[in-house]
């Protein structure tokens, strides 16, 4: 197992691949003071930075981050986002909780809408809606489940056949699914670049700074490879490597999932992607692969997962290439151009950790796969705990806390069985 603080991945973000070069700001050189410090330039940190500048715009805020703009989590996450919660999982039980954290969602996401027009950051974000797709009979119910919730909750929802699938996907893979309006699809690592390079003047961003350790003296003590930060207050929104710097390790748990963009294809094969110029399908299966189509002549293909460490590019590409075959046996012959690794943080219990740690030290993390909204409205509600700003015990009631993990080596042979387990049940899923 690594030691570092942060990911070091194998293969660069294929969104990233496919920006043009962007120079990335100066790592920290030398030692700095700050109001408030935090680590992690995702969705979540820079959603701190930026409320607490909102609320506080005199204040000197530094982020650090581990990697550069566009190669984190936040960049290699599949595009989809939306304000509405409909979990995988959802019951009639769990509709009226589903409705208020959706309202929670709803407001932070016009929130990012907002920074994102204000700031003309072209991230191509477009509202296609998206398919929960189910491939087999418990699947299906699975996703007739989340229909009834959404019904209930009053979100438009339409239900597809296969062939009404297959019709919009090219694909006559899936047996049921449901059409959702409330999804945007984007390109996310435009828009975390765009996120970044927006930045209010007195909020300071250093790239290639990862902090490989943390003390409180007085203030916050952060240490970085060249430089050592002071800060009155610290928020850790580094997700799954939160526990790297000592804290949250028996709450989440760092996986890696894998994606694969293929080559554009020619003309003769745009009717196997399906009618749709643009469309995404989210699985019933938490193991389940998600699909999309970018532009008008690439698919994507995400899935597997594996517990803190990277699996071996060969046997990621094999398995991603046997999940896009499967789906699409007349596109046997389009290769792959791009395929790559991300982080997650996930929780035993599905909920993510967010709060007070100790004496001005917060975190938020274990966003279980949902980076874009859920770490924007969890990054903003998190700065206005910082600042005593609002009454946020309804947030945490709603939205629980992250339960108790098993330590190591139980933490991996506990993994190793579940996903044994649910894959056998995921099936055709995967």
């Amino acid at each position: 197992m690594t030691h570092l603080t942060y990911p070091k991945y194998s293969n660069r973000s294929g969104w990233n691949a496919m920006l043009p070069e962007r120079k990335p700001n100066a790592s920290l050189q030398g030692d700095i003071a700050v109001d408030y410090a935090i680590i992690g330039a995702g969705f979540t940190g820079l959603a701190i930075a930026r409320r607490l500048h909102e609320l506080d715009p005199q204040a000197h805020i530094a982020i650090f981050e581990a990697t550069t703009i566009g190669e984190g989590a936040s960049g290699r996450n599949s595009g989809f986002t939306g304000a509405t919660v409909l979990p995988r999982n959802a019951s009639l039980e769990m509709a009226d909780k589903a409705r208020i954290q959706s309202d929670y969602f709803s407001r932070s996401f016009k929130w990012l809408q907002e920074t994102i027009a204000d700031n003309n950051i072209d991230c191509d974000m477009k509202k296609t809606g998206s398919i929960r797709g189910a491939a087999t009979e418990l699947g299906e119910a699975s996703v007739r489940s989340v229909m009834k919730v959404a019904e209930k909750n009053n979100v438009p929802c339409i239900a597809l056949n296969r062939e009404d699938i297959e019709q919009r996907i090219g694909s006559s893979y899936y047996r049921f699914g449901i059409y959702l309006e409330d999804t945007w699809l984007l390109q996310p690592a435009s828009l975390i670049r765009g996120l970044a390079d927006h930045l209010p003047d007195n909020i300071q961003l250093y790239e290639n700074t990862p902090v490989t350790s943390i003390k409180r003296d007085k203030n916050w003590v952060l240490t970085t490879p060249k430089g050592v930060v002071r800060s009155t207050k610290l928020a850790l929104a580094n997700n799954g490597f939160i526990k790297k710097l000592g804290y949250l390790k028996s709450r989440m748990a760092t996986i890696y999932t894998y994606a694969a963009v293929t080559e554009e294809v020619t003309d003769a094969y745009l009717p196997h992607l399906g009618q749709d110029e643009s469309w995404g399908l989210l699985p019933c299966h938490r193991l389940g692969t998600t699909l999309r189509r970018i532009g008008k002549k690439r698919l994507m293909v995400r899935s597997l997962y594996a517990h803190e460490n990277e699996l071996k590019n060969s046997y990621a590409f094999e398995k991603l290439r046997d999940r896009f075959v499967r789906r699409w046996p007349a596109l046997n012959s389009v290769k792959f151009e791009y395929m790559w690794g991300g982080t997650t943080a996930l929780t035993m219990n599905g909920a993510p950790w967010w709060g007070q740690l100790s004496e001005d030290l917060y975190a938020s993390g274990g966003c279980n796969g949902s980076g874009i909204a859920k770490g924007t409205m969890l990054g903003r509600h998190l700065a206005e705990m910082m600042l005593n700003h609002g009454d946020q015990r309804e947030l945490q009631q709603i939205m629980g806390t992250a339960s108790w993990i098993a330590p190591e080596p139980f933490r991996s042979i506990g993994f190793n069985a579940v996903s044994f387990l649910e894959s056998r049940k995921a099936g055709l899923e995967m």
